[in-house]
């Protein structure tokens, strides 16, 4: 379960302080898919980045399966990522001078994983990409690099996957592919998924929205077909 408890998020901005998030309180259980959305300088990527420990708050706490991120310092923050979480970058994030099975070879290197080279051609199998493994991102289209970084993300069989705006450089039809990727790894696997977006169709198919508009909640509940984010 993911637990953030008054999360509050400030910055000092010369002689003022700016607030963009503020006491922002919710609980996800395990295996939900929860779409958090918002207007353009809402907090939304932030709150992201401090669920994902990524980012430290100013105040509040973040738990993950009881574990307190404000708790442990870098080092500790850092293992309990590689070891529980996920995450999924608008711009894909990808190395451009490793191939697809490479990229996705990188974090399982990287834990010591026995067979990494074998474990990267399943998952890119798994996304539909078991015929482009040896390609370069720029030998990909947009939607195939998401899903190699979809792969990757999910490498370490994460609890949680956090996905900050995963269709935004997609076109429509690209996104809905991606969309529906998500839910079948969410179904399949039964990690939690947190994802940003400013698209209502791809809000209305999460079981959750979460709606922040000045750093605060300002809704909380199941999703409404057509709503505006």
């Amino acid at each position: 379960m993911l637990v953030a408890r008054d999360l509050t998020k400030e910055y000092r901005v010369g002689d003022r302080t700016l607030t963009v998030l503020r006491d922002v309180s919710f609980s996800i259980p395990q295996g939900a898919f929860v779409a958090v959305v918002g207007p353009s300088g809402s907090g939304k990527t932030t709150l992201l980045g401090l669920l994902a420990g990524l980012d430290t708050p100013s105040r509040g706490t973040v738990l993950l399966d009881d574990a307190d991120f404000g708790a442990l310092d870098e080092d500790q923050r850092a293992r309990l990522r590689g070891a529980k979480v996920g995450f999924v970058f608008q711009s894909f994030q990808l190395i451009p001078t490793l191939t697809a099975i490479e990229n996705v070879q990188v974090p399982l290197e990287l834990r010591g994983d026995a067979r990494p080279a074998e474990r990267a051609r399943e998952l890119l199998a798994r996304v539909g990409l078991a015929d482009r493994l040896h390609h370069f991102p720029t030998e990909l289209s947009g939607g195939e690099q998401q899903r190699v970084a979809i792969a990757r993300a999910f490498s370490n069989d994460p609890r949680i996957l956090f996905a900050d705006e995963p269709t935004g450089n997609l076109d429509s039809d690209t996104g809905q592919r991606i969309v529906e990727l998500l839910e079948q790894l969410n179904r399949e696997s039964g990690a939690t998924i947190v994802l940003v977006t400013h698209d209502s169709a791809l809000a209305a198919r999460a079981g959750r929205v979460i709606r922040l508009s000045d750093g605060a909640v300002v809704q909380d509940s199941a999703p409404m077909v057509g709503a505006a984010s």
